[in-house]
């Protein structure tokens, strides 16, 4: 995507979750994506819920966005294919802005993205659904992805399985999760990634 960089001031807080087809847990995001997924490759969803948000003069809070994403190596190498998926309840400015942000046009927290994405598959506007269920997060994207994640159990039930201080471009501190049911159906893909590797991530995210 040759897009040209955006200059618009944005900034999203909130939750991300990620699911994979790796085993529990995921080495690419400790590792910086100089660790091969265990299957050799990625077959991976993300969910975000955004709490506050802003693209310039137009608000974000409140909104769902999620992606699809497909590597056929080391997350490092790149050539990544990229779909995106925006809230349907997104007015314009809102949606523009999120595509731009998503597909790293809009540069800063995830313009790495657009550096490692080689094919764009494209956007959507759908139904997204985001819910906490005690700590289970439900997923869904229209009649695409149906997913569910945990965090995994610790040795304290009461507390969750955290990674603190990396240096994952995502967020310093990583929820270890797994996936209880998820499925996903678009772009040609028919993924299982029922009972592997999840994370969940708070996020706060800003550019240019």
């Amino acid at each position: 995507m040759e897009v040209a960089v955006e200059k618009v001031p944005w900034r999203i807080q909130g939750e991300l979750i990620a699911n994979c087809n790796c085993t529990v847990f995921c080495p690419c995001a400790l590792s910086l994506g100089h660790h091969a997924p265990t299957e050799g490759y990625c077959q991976t969803w993300f969910g975000v819920r955004i709490d506050e948000g802003q693209w310039g003069e137009a608000t974000l809070s409140g909104l769902n966005v999620g992606l699809l994403v497909d590597i056929p190596h080391l997350m490092r190498e790149g050539n990544w294919d990229l779909g995106i998926y925006l809230d349907e309840r997104a007015e314009s400015a809102a949606a523009e802005g999120l595509e731009r942000i998503f597909s790293g046009n809009a540069g800063g927290s995830t313009g790495l993205i657009r550096l490692l994405t080689g094919n764009y598959l494209g956007t959507q506007r759908v139904p997204i659904e985001y819910v906490l269920d005690g700590k289970t997060r439900r997923f869904n994207i229209g009649d695409k992805v149906r997913a569910e994640v945990s965090p995994v159990p610790g040795a304290n039930p009461q507390e969750d399985v955290v990674v603190n201080n990396t240096a994952y471009w995502v967020s310093d501190q990583i929820t270890i999760a797994q996936a209880g049911k998820s499925k996903l159906r678009d772009w040609g893909r028919v993924w299982d990634l029922s009972g592997k590797s999840a994370e969940i991530c708070a996020i706060d995210w800003h550019g240019p």
